[in-house]
């Protein structure tokens, strides 16, 4: 199905590309989102009558992006659990937990946008922990897990 990009999407493309890309992929994610719509003659007129108040809501949302990510760069959040004498955990920190934490400390993230490849949290330690506010825009963080006394 061919569609167009309303906002950029990682590994597909920019804003305004017509891509082509698999039906269920487009009716069951980019187009319920908003991300896409499907590309006929009439969307496409009306992308391009609408492109400059995309082109300027874009560049609103990299802009307050790239704030948020100048606030969280190099912060370290402790998080408390009931851990083992070895170390281990009672269960694990996920995203929505950093996420959560990071709310506390007046910070809004989503717990969607904390990116953790190697999976949850098992062990005490400090880990770096990735969140991605954007598709351009990156902030690392250090989540240092503690034994709850």
């Amino acid at each position: 199905m061919q569609v167009i990009l309303m906002e950029k999407v990682v590994n597909l493309g920019g804003l305004g590309d017509v891509v082509k890309v698999k039906d269920g992929f487009a009716r069951n994610f980019l187009i319920p989102q908003g991300k896409a719509k499907r590309a006929t003659q009439s969307n496409l007129k009306e992308f391009e009558n609408r492109r400059s108040d995309l082109e300027k809501k874009a560049n609103e949302h990299l802009t307050s992006a790239q704030d948020r990510a100048a606030k969280l760069e190099g912060m370290k959040i402790d998080i408390a659990q009931k851990a083992g004498v070895d170390g281990r955990l009672f269960g694990s920190v996920t995203n929505a937990d950093i996420a959560a934490e990071l709310g506390k400390q007046g910070l809004t993230v989503k717990k969607a946008e904390v990116r953790m490849p190697q999976g949850p949290l098992k062990h005490i330690g400090e880990f770096p922990i990735v969140v991605a506010l954007h598709s351009d825009v990156l902030a690392n963080i250090i989540v240092h897990v503690v034994p709850e006394a």
